[in-house]
């Protein structure tokens, strides 16, 4: 990233960031270099020209403008995210002479390549032209005492998606039977298909980013280069939600409250998590007496969330409630740290011995009162804190808590976290630390799968890579909340910006802490001056 790379129309210099729709017309004054600000930024410029220089031109490139460079670094990454799950989608003729997908000698774990995407297509029924989710079921395990009917496993928006694609994938299969489009097992199209809808969500996603980072619109990089988008942006579906959430509090901080609400919404409708972010908006709306705007939001999300639940929830009612039905009866992932707990201690008293179809109601109620705690903790942060939070801490915050407390930690929630992170504190080599630590943790869980007898790794390689991945995003945390109390070390607010993400929320909105802090935090903080970019 030298000078070519750093370089914007100059059109609105000295104008307020918190007025300025498009952060690429930031003028060379308002926007952090970083290859003046990281050395890690520096030093990767040396091989394409080293630093922008003191007197480089700044504003005169009409094209490679800083989002148009960062969503091409996105698409290269997202490129390699496909290379990285293509072993999984070759393809063989067996001895029948049958095109096979080939998985032989458990290649989707030696190849490392495994995608939820691929033998979901199957276990959901959706190779079935006649299936639709939620209204078709299934027999699981028949004739056995684990017998169990069985539903589409997903929220409605992310079901759907699957089986629009599938149904996709099966018209591209029948024009490719008359030759009219390349042909390959119908499966392999429809991981292609979802791929595509997948990238371009990740696309919006680090859109998004860019537009909200202010002064710093280089650390959308991060975004675009995350190790974790390499692993897992096709591991499964999370980046729907993660592009609708970062859509969302991109329209909050153009002070669309209404417009944030229903994007959350819809978020929420594919995983959850979005909705999470409710709870931090309504505390800093609440404490800048703007409680009016948060509320807005709040309720165009759970409308939303209702309106668009409703359909399927009134004509597939038992379908629909599979999701909910399954997340309140399955026991400790392998990835969480009740699982860790019970491996190295044989302690089974939370998850214990459940028959199927009945919950562990120990193991619930306690990650849901750990979760709770976290709320209380991250709302005594945000109501105590001597200057107000900004939304993407404490998102961030809220988000972690319930991964590093929920039963269940699937690889690809940590695409929830990338955005938040680097909105919350975009320190280049901690967070590429964090996630590139966090995709290594792929690498011991595939051959954990593998099995022992198979030339696997044994479940403690496995947990012991899940133990430091959490013990890093506590870390984070731990930083972020140092952060939040001792703002002149926000890296945000250093190069002279309140809170890009805030809306309302900026620095003409009142900042009434309700709490008083802990004691060793009560000193006042002055920012540091518009324009000052070099830290």
């Amino acid at each position: 990233m030298s000078t070519a790379a750093e370089t914007a129309p100059d059109e609105s210099a000295g104008t307020p960031v918190d007025d300025v729709e498009d952060t690429d017309s930031l003028g060379p004054q308002d926007r952090v270099v970083p290859t003046w600000t990281e050395s890690l930024a520096q030093r990767a410029s040396r091989p394409i020209g080293g630093p922008l220089g003191r007197h480089a031109s700044v504003g005169r490139q009409w094209f490679w403008t800083p989002l148009r460079v960062v969503l091409l670094l996105a698409v290269m990454t997202l490129a390699l995210g496909w290379l990285q799950k293509a072993p999984c989608i070759q393809q063989y003729v067996d001895g029948n002479g049958v095109t096979q997908l080939d998985w032989r000698g458990s290649r989707q774990f030696t190849a490392m390549c495994y995608s939820d995407t691929v033998p979901l297509y199957t276990a959901e029924r959706l190779n079935n032209p006649d299936v639709f989710p939620y209204r078709s079921s299934w027999v699981e395990n028949q004739g056995t005492p684990e017998e169990q009917v069985r539903y589409m496993e997903y929220p409605v928006l992310t079901g759907l998606f699957q089986w629009a694609n599938a149904r996709l994938a099966q018209a591209w299969s029948a024009l490719a039977a008359l030759g009219v489009l390349p042909g390959a097992m119908t499966v392999v199209i429809y991981f292609d298909i979802t791929a595509f809808w997948l990238a371009l969500a990740w696309l919006v996603t680090t859109w998004a980013v860019a537009r909200l980072t202010g002064r710093r619109v280089w650390d959308a990089a991060l975004v675009a280069l995350s190790p974790l988008v390499i692993v897992h942006a096709f591991t499964n579906f999370d980046a729907l939600a993660a592009a609708f959430a970062t859509a969302g509090i991109l329209a909050w901080a153009r002070r669309r409250p209404v417009l944030a609400g229903i994007l959350i919404g819809i978020g929420g409708v594919a995983k959850l998590y979005p909705l999470f972010l409710l709870g931090p908006l309504l505390l800093l709306c609440w404490r800048s007496r703007r409680l009016q705007d948060g509320l807005r939001t709040t309720a165009a999300a759970i409308t939303t969330w209702s309106l668009v639940n409703a359909p399927i929830a009134l004509l597939y009612p038992q379908g629909w409630r599979e999701f909910f039905r399954l997340n309140a009866e399955r026991g400790a992932d392998p990835d969480s740290l009740f699982n860790v707990i019970t491996q190295f201690t044989g302690w089974t008293g939370l998850s214990g011995d459940v028959p199927t179809g009945q919950a562990p109601i120990a193991l619930n109620t306690v990650s849901g009162l750990l979760f709770l705690l976290c709320c209380l903790g991250i709302g005594y942060v945000a109501l105590s804190a001597p200057t107000r939070p900004r939304l993407a801490q404490l998102g961030f915050l809220v988000v972690a808590a319930f991964l590093l407390t929920s039963k269940v930690w699937s690889p690809q929630y940590s695409l929830w976290l990338v955005p938040l992170a680097v909105l919350a504190m975009p320190r280049w080599k901690v967070l590429l630390a964090w996630m590139t630590l966090d995709a290594l943790v792929w690498v011991p869980r595939m051959y954990y799968y593998l099995g022992e007898s198979n030339k696997g790794l044994p479940v403690e390689w496995f947990l012991g890579a899940v133990v430091i991945r959490d013990l890093a995003v506590i870390g984070l945390c731990v930083l972020i909340v140092r952060d939040i109390y001792r703002p002149d070390r926000d890296p945000v607010r250093q190069s002279g910006d309140d809170d890009p993400c805030g809306g309302v929320l900026t620095d003409s909105a009142e900042d009434h802490p309700v709490l008083p802090p802990p004691r060793r935090f009560r000193r006042e903080f002055t920012p540091a001056p518009a324009g000052d970019v070099r830290g």
